[in-house]
């Protein structure tokens, strides 16, 4: 699980960084809101840790703007604010939920437990992208109607394209996202991934899906 923690304390966002870390998540961190929205957008989190009262541009804002965007990722707002109006604004504005600082780093755990449980679950529903069908619960995938024989890795790889359709991933996201690990002098690897993957998908139809954008990286879209 990827968690991007946007803190402009720095001991704060230390504290949190490494507390989760300590529970095998993989945590990223910004200290600004235009960083945060900007690393909200581009990269796969499964949540957002994300405080209210930052430089450049408040977390109100960022959530408003991930929401207006098309993000789906849960966050978890963080406030030293604690009247009802600030907490009805802030998940108004589109967070999942709100933790009033100080907080103990347990409580925080919880609710971040809670939001990514959250989230899992409504990742049950089978996700629709032209005619491709996939169940997130069964890992099967199809084309039209026939069923498509994928690997685990192929099958990851599909979801996160089918998670993010119509928007350009790169090799990094993509190494990032279906790997946990970032292939810098490995790209090839994804090259060959994907070409396995669109050989399946792509195969024995005219309408096409799998689209390279070349420099920059790959794209699920129906062509015009």
């Amino acid at each position: 699980m990827r968690i991007l923690v946007v803190e402009d304390e720095k001991k704060v966002s230390s504290f949190i960084k490494r507390g989760l870390e300590e529970e095998k998540y993989e945590v990223d961190t910004a200290f600004n809101g235009e960083e945060g929205l900007k690393m909200s957008l581009d990269k796969g989190y499964d949540l957002v840790v994300l405080d209210v009262m930052l430089p450049k541009k408040d977390g109100l804002s960022v959530v408003r703007e991930m929401r207006e965007k098309g993000s789906a990722t849960p966050v978890l707002m963080l406030t030293a604010k604690d009247s009802v109006d600030d907490i009805v604004a802030g998940l108004d504005s589109g967070s999942d939920d709100y933790l009033t600082k100080p907080f103990a780093f347990a409580e925080l755990l919880a609710r971040v437990r809670a939001l990514i449980r959250r989230s899992e679950q409504d990742r049950g529903a089978e996700i629709h992208f032209a005619d491709l069908r996939l169940d997130p619960v069964t890992h099967k995938v199809w084309r039209k109607d026939k069923e498509i024989d994928l690997t685990a890795k192929e099958y990851a790889l599909l979801e996160y394209f089918m998670r993010n359709p119509n928007q350009v991933l790169t090799r990094t996201m993509i190494a990032e996202h279906v790997w946990d690990y970032t292939f810098d002098s490995f790209t090839n690897i994804i090259d060959v991934y994907v070409n396995y993957l669109r050989k399946k998908i792509d195969r024995d139809t005219d309408k096409k899906l799998i689209h390279t954008v070349r420099g920059v990286g790959y794209i699920l879209k129906e062509e015009e």
